[in-house]
């Protein structure tokens, strides 16, 4: 395996993690959780991957959506969490900080 497909896989394994928690503060629409994502920590998310994984979220009862008049020129389709993405989003944190933890551990052994 190439490091290019290591880091995608990486990066796909945590992106579903990193719109869990930029929901987690309040509702936000699509552009601007990607514009969140890319301003707050450099993940740069298109539309063609953020929209589906959005989509199967909310079809999972992670997520729930309602289109609000804004001070845009249209509607928008804006996203938040719901109780059960709530209770997700706790779970994934603690597994993500275990597994983290001990990649740390393995990393710091590895420079003795």
């Amino acid at each position: 395996m190439s490091l290019e497909t290591w880091q995608e896989q990486l990066r796909r394994g945590g992106l579903e993690l990193a719109v869990l928690l930029c929901l987690a503060g309040r509702a936000r629409y699509g552009l601007e959780v990607i514009r969140h994502l890319q301003e707050g920590t450099d993940l740069v998310v298109t539309e063609g991957t953020l929209y589906p994984l959005m989509a199967r979220l909310t079809g999972e009862g992670l997520l729930t959506s309602e289109w609000r008049e804004d001070q845009g020129p249209h509607p928008r389709k804006y996203y938040t969490l719901s109780a059960r993405g709530r209770q997700r989003l706790e779970q994934m944190s603690g597994h993500w900080r275990e597994f983290t933890g001990k990649i740390d551990r393995l990393l710091e052994e590895a420079k003795r």
